[in-house]
């Protein structure tokens, strides 16, 4: 199989090639999945216990209520480390198929925002497991237990964790977000100031549509997205006078 072809900006080719073009991308996107799932399967007992470790004690050893479930629960948690393990790759093959047919300038910003979004999303994961998780569980494991016999189930909570973990993921990347609609014109710093209410509002929707479900994590999570979100409208007016020099910007756009 040949490797796809990066296009050249504003490059006309014909249809059947560009399909022929994201054929192969997808196909690669699948290899690269298929052998980091080989990797992750492989070492499945330290991704686990890594999984584990942030349990309280007396549940650091999740239950299993099936005969297949072990099998079947390692094999997801598996696949869940393979698609975060490969996604560098398959956000550079979704970036190189839809980048030719965006300006040179524009595609240099976007191409510095992709490799920022890799730092925060290392920032995310580690947010969530040192922090948000542990949180959650403590609560979790712990509300009305004089009522309850509260035990761990491996599937349920494997599943749980790794929805946290690429929550929280993904949630920092807000900033590349917001960056990304000010280099394409949708929005501005200014918009965004004047619009800080409004933006408080969504980011703590979002924070209570993570999967952390108690009020304490909730609000542990607030905090981060907040700071985040001052952040990027820092970040939106100093990247406005790189991306955008000598167009006059509104009164209160300094940074």
């Amino acid at each position: 199989m040949n490797l796809p072809r990066r296009l050249a900006p504003q490059e006309t080719v014909e249809l059947v090639e560009h399909l022929g073009e994201l054929r192969t991308r997808l196909i690669v996107c699948l290899l690269a999945v298929g052998a980091a799932f080989t990797l992750t399967y492989v070492f499945h007992e330290r991704l686990l216990a890594a999984l584990s470790a942030p349990l309280p004690a007396g549940h650091s050893r999740p239950i299993t209520l099936g005969i297949a479930e072990p099998f079947m629960t390692s094999l997801k948690v598996s696949f869940y480390a393979a698609v975060l393990l490969s996604l560098p790759l398959l956000l550079w093959q979704l970036w190189s198929f839809i980048a030719p047919a965006l300006e040179e300038g524009t595609q240099r910003a976007i191409a510095g925002l992709v490799a920022f979004s890799g730092a925060l999303l290392a920032a995310g994961l580690a947010f969530g497991y040192f922090l948000a998780l542990p949180a959650s569980l403590n609560f979790l494991t712990t509300y009305d237990e004089h009522f309850y016999d509260i035990q761990v189930r491996a599937s349920s909570y494997y599943s749980f964790a790794s929805a946290v973990l690429l929550a929280t993921g993904l949630v920092f990347e807000l900033p590349v977000f917001l960056l990304a609609l000010v280099r394409l014109g949708v929005t501005s710093a200014s918009k965004l100031r004047r619009n800080r209410r409004l933006g408080y509002v969504l980011v703590t929707a979002l924070a209570v549509a993570l999967p952390g479900v108690d009020p304490f994590t909730t609000a542990l999570e607030i905090v981060p997205l907040a700071i985040l979100f001052e952040g990027s409208i820092v970040l939106a007016a100093v990247m406005e006078r790189r991306w955008f020099p000598g167009v006059p910007r509104p009164a209160g756009d300094s940074a």
